[in-house]
């Protein structure tokens, strides 16, 4: 633990005052650009998805389960995955809480994935989680999304993820990892590891979130974040940026909780 500056308690006092002003600020523009999302234009989307989900085969408009809005979760789980990706599994651990409120505010919430259900529905047993979860294996709804690419697309064209157009695989630096990490190029090698697969087949998933609204029977397509802008969906983060040594990685650390030794 590296040296701290030491003060007294009227010291701290003054400092956290002027904190609380910064963090002041940071909350309203946090509400502001919370409005701002919601005031994005929305876009139809008249494709037929097809998604098979535990009570059987669902479109998009079946996964709303009565509500007019809808927040999707793009869970990095693809065919090739013998295990879900650690760091979506970290998220989803958070899922069951909040979906009763969700749903009695007229929000549903789905995880998506394009493994199969049954792998899908074995993973979830797992890790004992009940949050609806559906595969749109086949379908092309995570590729049209920007959260799965092909192989094809990742070697020769580049992918565009997180709106940004990636250097294909062949042109890309050996010392540039395969998906963007904070804990740098282990992240994805770890991640890769600990779901079964390699590291390209593992980089063709991507995680994100997607909202969509039903209106008049019409579903449209209002808002999606990827990359880093899923980290507030990550409730222990909001825990390590108040604690003392705040996130401190230095490496890929995140396990399922089931991996955690005592």
């Amino acid at each position: 633990m590296e040296n701290h500056a030491i003060g007294t308690r009227e010291e701290w006092l003054a400092a956290r005052m002027d904190l609380l002003e910064a963090e002041k600020e940071l909350t309203r523009q946090s509400d502001a650009l919370a409005k701002r999302r919601q005031g994005l234009p929305w876009v139809r989307v008249d494709k037929a998805y097809a998604f098979e989900t535990d009570a059987g085969a669902a479109s998009l408009k079946d996964l709303f389960r009565g509500r007019s809005q809808l927040l999707v979760y793009h869970f990095m789980f693809g065919p090739d995955y013998r295990a879900g990706c650690p760091s979506c599994s970290a998220i989803a651990d958070g899922f069951d809480g909040i979906v009763v409120h969700l749903e009695n505010h007229d929000v549903a919430l789905t995880t998506v994935s394009r493994a199969p259900l049954p792998k899908l529905q074995d993973y979830k047993r797992r890790m004992g989680w009940s949050f609806p979860w559906a595969s749109s294996f086949g379908s092309d709804f995570n590729h049209d999304y920007a959260v799965s690419f092909t192989e094809s697309e990742q070697s020769e064209g580049g992918i565009e993820y997180n709106y940004r157009r990636e250097p294909a695989m062949a042109a890309r630096p050996a010392n540039e990892p395969a998906i963007p990490s904070r804990a740098g190029a282990d992240g994805p090698t770890t991640g890769a590891a600990q779901s079964g697969t390699d590291v390209a087949t593992y980089a063709r998933e991507r995680p994100g979130l997607s909202a969509f609204v039903l209106q008049d029977g019409v579903v449209y397509h209002t808002y999606s974040t990827f990359s880093r802008g899923v980290d507030d969906l990550w409730g222990m983060y909001k825990w390590f940026d108040r604690a003392p040594m705040g996130r401190n990685e230095t490496s890929f650390w995140i396990r399922r909780h089931d991996e955690y030794g005592a």
